[in-house]
């Protein structure tokens, strides 16, 4: 009697395959299980519906929120007591003294005083502007100024001395 081939006992299972396929624009691969072998003719397996992808989502990065900048420090120096009295120091104009008197050819008239660029001991000519008219202008006076006029720097002014604000213009008439 012949043997028969086909074995009454079921064949050992075998190992199962798997296939693995990336998809489109995933990092992950997907794993599909192979069908398993039998003898027995096995019908075809429906395809598989293509997977949806999911968009993948991005994190939308908002700005920091601007701070301001610190504020900076500022240091203030105070200036010394005689800066500050130099820079409160208020300029005034020019004094100009100009006396009316006719003093006679080849003489000249002075002025002595306390004042910018005056003494009592010394006398300053002043300048001829006519036949009778002498003019001194005086810079840099703050207090007012006393001063007397002389002939060619000997002969005194009769009266009072003569007292005038600092940048005033007085035309006087000295009498001799």
């Amino acid at each position: 009697m012949k043997k028969s081939t086909k074995s009454t006992t079921p064949a050992a299972p075998q190992a199962k395959k798997t296939v693995t396929k990336k998809a489109v624009g995933t990092k992950k691969a997907a794993t599909k299980k192979a069908a398993p072998v039998s003898a027995e003719p096995v019908a075809a397996a429906p395809a598989a519906a293509p997977k949806k992808v999911a968009a993948k989502k991005t994190a939308v990065k908002r700005a920091a929120p601007v701070k301001p900048a610190p504020a900076k420090k500022v240091v203030t120096k105070k200036a010394p007591a005689k800066k500050a009295a130099a820079a409160t120091k208020v300029e005034v104009a020019d004094t100009v003294v100009t006396a009316k008197i006719n003093i006679g050819f080849g003489n000249t008239m002075h002025l002595r005083g306390s004042g910018p660029g005056l003494s009592w001991d010394g006398g300053v000519p002043m300048n001829c502007a006519g036949d009778d008219e002498w003019t001194i202008t005086l810079s840099g006076a703050t207090a007012p100024i006393v001063f007397k006029f002389l002939v060619n720097d000997l002969t005194w002014s009769v009266g009072d001395d003569f007292v005038v604000e600092p940048g005033s213009t007085v035309v006087l008439e000295p009498s001799f």
